[in-house]
């Protein structure tokens, strides 16, 4: 029944429409308050613990994707959390930081940190088709992965794609490119790896700002 029910609602332009029109405005996209009340705190998933300080924070979370909090995770004030465009899930013991911004498909692991300020985007607008608006064109989405107890200094930017390896450092301001593997520290714009860690000298050695893997 769901299935079908599914099937026309995907045939049926003015079907969807609708039921999109009935979720979020067409030109202001968050979901409606109906949605937050009565919907969203069914479908999504808060951890035990979890503290999400919504009154100051615009968390604009979708049904059709999922946006999960692990336990004793913190979301701080003034952030903005997007799932429209993909899942947004986040590990247990993490720290999102004030005025951060998330926006789907990204999954962050256990205990990864966010500075104030940082910005992680799992999509970019394509633009692939010269002679239109790229608003109208489809969402390149490409999804950011930050593994465990890795962390995200002030202001830096993750974008679209990016896998950022197990208990990284990443510097203030940096923008990341490309992708770190386990065990590094990286700086600048854009960003490039400065060290890693030996396991068997049990020390971080300088890389004489070796590139990042691909």
């Amino acid at each position: 029944m769901i299935d079908r029910l599914k099937t026309i609602i995907k045939g049926n332009d003015h079907i969807r429409k609708l039921i999109l029109w009935s979720i979020t405005p067409t030109t202001n996209p968050r979901p409606r308050f109906w949605i937050k009340c009565f919907i969203n705190p069914f479908i999504h998933q808060k951890g035990k613990g979890a503290i999400i300080r919504r009154r100051s924070s615009r968390i604009d979370v979708f049904p059709w994707n999922q946006f999960i909090v692990g336990k004793n995770s913190l979301i701080e004030d003034f952030t903005t959390i997007n799932n429209g465009a993909g899942h947004v899930i986040i590990g247990n013991n993490a720290r999102v930081g004030i005025g951060s911004i998330i926006i789907g498909p990204v999954r962050l692991g256990d205990k990864v940190g966010l500075g104030q300020h940082v910005f992680i985007s799992g999509f970019n607008h394509g633009y692939e088709d010269g002679e239109r608006d790229s608003n109208e064109q489809p969402l390149v989405k490409k999804e950011i992965i930050i593994e465990d107890e890795s962390h995200i200094g002030a202001n830096a930017v993750i974008v679209a794609g990016v896998h950022i390896g197990k208990r990284c450092q990443i510097g203030a301001g940096s923008v990341v490119t490309k992708n770190i593997p386990d065990y590094s520290v990286a700086v600048g714009n854009p960003a490039k790896i400065i060290k890693q860690y030996n396991f068997q000298k049990r020390v971080w050695e300088n890389t004489n700002n070796k590139t990042m893997n691909q």
